[in-house]
């Protein structure tokens, strides 16, 4: 069990917090590849409750800790000071999936009472300025960045999960509806949304919720509140939003993949088949990575067969809603299939082209072995002739005497001479006939029937 929690004993999924917690989820840019460290699975960082067994027999497809300190909240510094909450304890973990797709999870829990306002306010200043976060005196990422021996770089998605504690836990879950909605609207919207009383289920405005009794649930697209859930819940639900913005930041890096190969494709300038053949073999093998992040990145995590449980899986499906996972999904699949589509037709018309290259590299061979042989046939003849020891031939005379040996030369020539015309004739009436070279239709054209009026009759 967490500090600052006790569990009520007849609703095992239901729990007061004495101190508001608030989890810190930011997406990491890049492949940071999980290699064997001593930190174990993921289900060994946390208290998962029943949730465990579904957590070990899937820790294959989870994403694995490469990082989990427990830092002194004073290290902790934001660039506009704690707006007057104090940290009572902060643990800082960066966890990657198999495929390399990093979150870091900064998981803090407040020394005292927390109001909806100063808690709106420090959840936009770890949100909009996470970059300006410091431990020791610099920036977040470059002292983890050390400490891994990997650069860090921070993506574009963040959620933040906050667990109301204490007297916030309780006005929330006791106040009435109006006061309710005033409170969810203004952590939800991190105090950028001011509350309309005119339209309090605006679809633009009003976030999700769900009323169990015991428990609350209100998510936004970038905050979630999860009030009167016991600790195992609470790390089953950050355990799913983990999943979803990883999920989200392979979506997106999944886009702009399929944007540069679609690039790399229309800018291509080679008339080498080797070029081409390689630019393809390229192509083909980015379009593999996508189709197993797609896989492995995304579906994976975007349905409930990892935890299989109704309390967890109400919240992975308002998460996946509000982040707009699924038209994400398959707009993004349908993309990659189409860059597929593309790559094997320019495979196509590549072979295409090589097959008309050969052919006419086939064609120009076998004219120059017909030309040579035609040329070399009549002086073949000739030489016969002259080598020959015949009365004909007199070998005082010259071979090229025209007048001794015009004959010779006339019965050498003359009959390839008017193979080569009757060819010449023969081929120009074959390139020059008539007619088209695909059958006509028997009908020139179909029947066309008269329009019919409304009433089903046909117009005269």
């Amino acid at each position: 069990m967490l500090p600052g929690t006790s569990t009520n004993a007849t609703v095992l999924d239901s729990a007061t917090r004495d101190r508001t917690r608030v989890l810190l989820l930011f997406s990491l840019s890049g492949r940071l590849r999980p290699r064997g460290t001593a930190l174990g699975a993921l289900a060994d960082r946390y208290d998962y409750g029943r949730f465990a067994c579904h957590l070990m027999t899937s820790q294959d497809v989870l994403p694995v800790p490469v990082l989990d300190e427990q830092i002194a909240p004073r290290r902790l510094r934001l660039p506009h000071g704690d707006h007057g909450l104090g940290l009572a304890s902060l643990r800082i973990l960066v966890v990657t999936t198999p495929r390399g797709d990093a979150t870091l999870v900064v998981d803090c829990a407040f020394a005292g009472d927390t109001t909806a306002g100063d808690l709106a306010v420090w959840l936009a200043t770890t949100c909009f300025d996470r970059e300006r976060i410091e431990l020791d005196d610099r920036p977040l990422l470059q002292t983890l960045a050390a400490q891994l021996g990997r650069p860090l770089v921070l993506g574009q998605n963040v959620h933040q999960l906050v667990f109301p504690g204490g007297r916030l836990q309780r006005e929330l879950l006791s106040a009435d509806e109006a006061r309710k909605a005033i409170l969810l609207n203004e952590i939800v919207y991190r105090g950028r949304m001011p509350w309309n009383p005119a339209t309090p289920y605006g679809a633009s405005l009003a976030p999700h919720v769900r009323n169990h009794g015991l428990t609350l649930s209100a998510l936004g697209r970038g905050v979630s509140v999860q009030a009167g859930w016991a600790p195992h819940v609470e790390n089953g639900l950050v355990l799913v939003a983990v999943g979803m913005i990883s999920a989200l930041s392979v979506l997106q890096r999944t886009r702009l993949a399929s944007f540069a190969m679609m690039k790399a494709n229309e800018q291509a300038l080679t008339d080498s088949p080797t070029e081409i053949r390689a630019l393809i073999s390229r192509l083909s093998a980015g379009v593999n990575e996508l189709q197993l992040d797609l896989a492995f990145g995304v579906e994976a995590y975007v349905d409930s067969l990892l935890i299989p449980e109704m309390v967890t899986e109400a919240f992975q499906s308002s998460l996946r809603d509000a982040l707009g996972i699924r038209d994400s999904l398959e707009n993004s699949a349908r993309m990659v299939e189409r860059l597929t589509s593309v790559i094997s037709a320019r495979s196509a018309a590549l072979d295409a082209e090589l097959a008309e290259r050969d052919d006419r590299r086939d064609r120009t061979v076998s004219g120059l072995v017909a030309a040579a042989t035609l040329i070399a046939l009549p002086p073949t003849l000739l030489l016969a002739f002259f080598g020959v020891n015949g009365t004909n031939v007199d070998e005082h005379r010259s071979i090229l005497d025209v007048r001794a040996y015009g004959t010779a030369y006339a019965l050498a020539w003359l009959p390839f001479v008017v193979l080569v015309v009757i060819g010449w004739f023969l081929l120009r009436r074959v390139s020059t006939r008539s007619g088209s070279l695909l059958p006509a239709p028997d009908d020139a054209f179909a029947p066309v029937p008269p329009p019919r009026s409304p009433s089903g009759n046909l117009r005269p």
